[in-house]
């Protein structure tokens, strides 16, 4: 194998981007900008802390965050594995990264900037759905935004329903909490009891 180590040998591999490629990032959302956020429902969330990286899935019904303004997300914490890794980082190093994807477009946007976490009540209640509301929400300031051409998306076949897994061939929740805790934890009972514990703990 032959070692790429220095930036000068990267660019010299790659040469510079095109105008296309730099002219599309800049520091708010403008109107296009603002209408792919509108239509996504999910974004992968980067966050980093001293030890090391984090990425987590953020899904929601609907817009997966609410925009405040042309600088600022709003993204509510709603239930997971509480684990909180996430918040963590952030409360230690406010950076972070947010890639949208939108159904059925090869398209995605890309957000890096500054966050914090909220508590004020009045915010928590205008996320809650129903009675539930998050406990906390995820303020994001912010830096730089740009979309990304649809090329992985359309080598992945991301949204064709030729290109989906059937589940039953990959391994459930509690085949793999069973595996890695030498069947302390998870197992069939796991599997069999989650659908019906979702459903109760989604929001």
């Amino acid at each position: 194998m032959t070692k790429i180590a220095t930036v000068d040998a990267l660019h010299a591999l790659y040469g510079e981007p095109n105008d296309a490629s730099t002219v599309k990032e800049v520091d708010r959302l403008t109107p296009s900008y603002r209408r792919l956020i509108e239509a996504s429902p999910f974004l992968a969330l980067a966050t980093v802390w001293p030890e090391g990286l984090d990425c987590s899935p953020r899904g929601d019904r609907g817009a997966v965050v609410r925009i405040a303004d042309d600088w600022t997300l709003l993204l509510p914490d709603r239930r997971g594995n509480n684990r909180i890794d996430s918040l963590l980082n952030i409360v230690r190093d406010p950076r972070v990264a947010l890639l949208f994807l939108i159904p059925g477009s090869g398209t995605t946007l890309r957000v890096n900037g500054r966050a914090h976490i909220e508590v004020d009540p009045a915010l928590l209640q205008s996320f809650a759905v129903g009675e539930a509301a998050p406990r906390s929400v995820i303020v994001i300031a912010v830096e730089r935004v740009y979309f990304q051409c649809a090329r992985a998306v359309v080598r992945s076949d991301l949204w064709s329903p030729d290109g989906r897994v059937d589940p039953a061939s990959l391994p459930t929740a509690g085949q793999m909490l069973a595996e890695v805790s030498a069947g302390q934890v998870g197992g069939e009972a796991y599997d069999q009891a989650w659908p019906e514990r979702a459903a109760k703990t989604l929001w």
